[in-house]
């Protein structure tokens, strides 16, 4: 078996950082691609090497990496989701609605914040994936992040 490791960069640069906001209009229960959105940002701050850090400022969405190509495996994962945490589970709270209290399950299982390396200026994924915000809630929503970029 052969390992390889090496280092990106190949001269010492400074360290520097960025932050943004990225604010985005959801559809209702649905995976949400964001990736082209990131890289324009970090087009916009010159990034070069360098990690980018998403944070979604919400408990009923949830940021993710996954497959880009077969929107089954998203449907798949929203279906997965619903079955963990369904509207009808029964829950003490609902004073913003019956799909509010599963989003926050839903939200606690898949998280609210990414971090992404970054290699000549764009997130450094694999050929299939893509970041994605993921609507628990059944209504359209306004999604805040706030973007951290260190790098050179």
């Amino acid at each position: 078996m052969s390992i390889g490791v090496w280092t990106l960069e190949e001269e010492a640069r400074e360290l520097r950082q960025h932050m943004g906001r990225l604010v985005v209009s959801t559809g209702g229960r649905s995976f949400l691609a964001i990736g082209g959105e990131l890289n324009r940002w970090l087009q916009s701050v010159d990034a070069c090497d360098g990690l980018l850090t998403i944070f979604l400022r919400h408990t009923s969405a949830s940021l993710t990496v996954q497959e880009n190509t077969d929107p089954d495996v998203q449907d798949d994962i929203l279906d997965a989701l619903d079955r963990m945490a369904p509207a009808d589970g029964g829950w003490r709270h609902s004073l913003e609605g019956e799909d509010d209290m599963p989003a926050h399950i839903k939200t606690v299982l898949t998280g609210v914040s990414l971090q992404v390396p970054v290699v000549d200026g764009r997130l450094d994924l694999g050929t299939w994936q893509e970041v994605f915000v993921i609507e628990h809630r059944c209504g359209p929503h306004q999604r805040s992040m706030t973007l951290h970029y260190q790098g050179t």
